[in-house]
């Protein structure tokens, strides 16, 4: 990682991320004429940009892949609208909530995995913002968790502390 990645980020170009990324998103729903509703919100040093679903049109694009398929492009968008490295996050229709619910399960069928005696236990592989949501899962149940492999085959492994 660059030490440009690693510095803070200003909130004046995390506002300017997230205006270019809801952009593009208002911009694709428009051209799928789709509705949604755009918030843009600056938590964690990172712009979020979340659709609402008022009228119940985008079920087929909260899939999770699907998610993070256009959280890659809109990255792209902001990257080539700012020159900067993105890492806005991107919701529609609550799908990240869903996809929290899922890692916890997730982690709670490993967790049992480990204490029926594995010493440990893989998970597959996942971005790294949701590799990070396991960890913080990982650590409240008591345990300990690794990101191992490289690229698209990196996961998370879990075992005792």
């Amino acid at each position: 990682m660059s030490e440009t990645m690693n510095q803070k980020q200003p909130t004046d170009s995390l506002d300017r991320e997230g205006d270019a990324a809801a952009d593009y998103i208002e911009e694709l729903l428009d051209i799928c004429d789709l509705g949604g509703d755009i918030d843009i919100d600056v938590r964690n040093e990172r712009a979020y940009v979340s659709v609402s679903d008022p009228e119940g049109e985008l079920s087929r694009l909260a899939k999770s892949d699907v998610v993070n398929a256009l959280q890659e492009l809109t990255r792209l968008a902001v990257q080539n609208e700012t020159g900067l490295f993105s890492r806005v996050i991107l919701d529609v229709a609550g799908s990240r909530d869903a996809r929290q619910a899922e890692l916890t399960r997730l982690v709670d069928q490993a967790i049992k995995r480990i204490e029926d005696g594995s010493s440990e236990a893989d998970l597959p592989p996942m971005s790294s913002y949701e590799r990070k949501l396991v960890h913080d899962i990982v650590a409240e149940r008591g345990f300990v968790s690794e990101s191992h492999g490289e690229g698209r085959g990196r996961h998370t492994v879990i075992a005792r502390r």
